[in-house]
């Protein structure tokens, strides 16, 4: 068993793609097989080499591996000699319309009201009219002719699935400079470096159906591959995901503080009724199974997300973080904030409020009045996780407050936040001279 992520090196990889990827990766490691990492550059204006490295730095940071990887513009001579075959029996064709007569075909089929489809007229070229086009100085671009038939398969999620080809226009798959297109080097890539699986999206259903009648003129045998399409995402709302799919980028996730683990748990069972279970990715990948996916289309929400984040990251030692936390956190700190936290990069945020300098939000008359009594009875260090209970219950004695008349003003002068970790550990980290400070600020408002 071997199977295969073949993303281009146009963009960042979004969560669209990751889903794709862990879900290659963990199969193939679930059956004992091998991952191929291709980097489809075949188009070569748009591709770049900034974003190829940057796919291999996602997929490491997800913790996916590779067994064998390459380009396929290292492979355009074996995509020459499967054209040259294609020619050689006819199923490859030259055309020579343009962009502009293409487009006025269409627009009479429309108005007839027939599918817009391509009506193989270069088919019928002869010889000699070929010559002249050529004369005249028209390059040819060419196109595959499709088999008069369906294609069927059994996907491994969606069940039976099946395209006709008639219906179908007939593919270009070489451009007027020579190059090949992506669906003809898929193709050749896959059959000739023992590609046996292929998971995708749902959006290449079509395509799968096309590329089928391709590797069965190329030789392959019927049911070569083995397919499984996956529902496309949605947003939490039900509309398409691609539209946010930029600030859903992998390089914005990781930089705002996404744990991979946690990443990588929410979208293998994205689309399943299995829950989310936070495990490191070769246990992930053994406990993987595709035919839980649903046919229906998965719905992405950004809240689940972080709430496994957030139990993730309630689960790590002081140790795993320590590298990530801002300079001069202590394994106390962490510990009173981990619980917190939907994502690493907050850390920051309570980091301030518990060591540096923060502006106390204006409150009511009567909770100044009640912040002086508080720093009357502030009690002097040393301080440890008893302090609060000790001080607020002075406080409850002396003023007759509780409840949330009693802990809000303090919370907010304190730390800013009407919501937080447990000041009991806060407290002692903060110190007296600096709670004395906030305390007679938020009082003076």
């Amino acid at each position: 068993m071997k199977l295969r992520f073949a993303p281009s090196p146009t963009g960042m990889l979004h969560v669209g793609n990751a889903r794709l990827a862990i879900a290659n990766a963990l199969f193939a490691r679930h059956h004992g097989g091998k991952f191929q990492l291709r980097i489809d550059d075949t188009d070569t204006e748009r591709s770049k080499e900034s974003h190829a490295e940057a796919i291999r730095t996602d997929l490491s940071w997800l913790g996916i591996t590779w067994d064998e990887t390459f380009r396929q513009t290292e492979r355009l001579d074996r995509y020459a000699r499967a054209i040259a075959k294609l020619k050689a029996t006819g199923r490859l064709y030259p055309c020579f319309e343009s962009e502009y007569e293409l487009a006025a075909k269409r627009e009479i089929q429309i108005r007839q009201r027939r599918p817009p489809i391509y009506d193989r007229a270069m088919l019928k070229l002869t010889a000699q009219q070929r010559a002249q086009a050529e004369a005249n100085g028209k390059v040819p671009y060419w196109r595959f002719q499709l088999s008069e038939r369906v294609v069927r398969w059994q996907d491994q999620v969606m069940g039976e699935c099946q395209v006709k080809l008639p219906s179908l226009s007939d593919p270009v798959l070489v451009r007027t400079d020579g190059t090949v297109l992506y669906t003809l080097a898929s193709v050749v890539d896959d059959m000739e470096t023992g590609i046996t699986h292929i998971i995708r999206g749902e959006d290449h259903v079509t395509n799968t159906g096309v590329q089928i009648d391709i590797a069965e003129a190329l030789g392959a045998k019927p049911d070569h591959f083995n397919f499984a399409h996956l529902p496309l995402l949605l947003d939490e709302n039900g509309g398409k995901l691609s539209k946010r799919f930029d600030a859903m980028s992998l390089r914005t996730l990781r930089t705002d503080g996404m744990e991979p683990e946690a990443l990588v748990a929410y979208l293998a069972r994205l689309g399943s009724s299995d829950d989310p279970v936070l495990l490191p990715f070769e246990e992930q990948a053994r406990v993987y199974n595709i035919s839980h996916v649903s046919k229906s289309a998965a719905r992405f929400n950004i809240q689940q997300l972080l709430s496994l984040n957030h139990k993730f990251l309630g689960q790590q030692p002081y140790e795993a973080v320590r590298e990530h936390l801002p300079a001069g956190s202590s394994e106390e700190f962490w510990l009173a904030i981990r619980g917190n936290i939907e994502l690493l990069s907050e850390a920051r945020h309570w980091f301030n409020v518990v060591y540096e300098d923060i502006i106390p939000p204006v409150q009511e008359p009567e909770q100044t009045a009640f912040l002086h009594q508080a720093a009357t009875f502030l009690p002097d260090e040393p301080w440890d996780v008893s302090t609060w209970k000790t001080w607020t219950a002075t406080l409850k004695e002396k003023t007759g407050l509780s409840g949330k008349a009693l802990f809000l003003p303090l919370r907010l002068a304190l730390t800013g936040e009407e919501h937080g970790p447990e000041l009991k550990d806060l407290l002692p980290l903060m110190g007296r001279k600096r709670a004395l400070a906030r305390l007679l600020a938020g009082a003076e408002n």
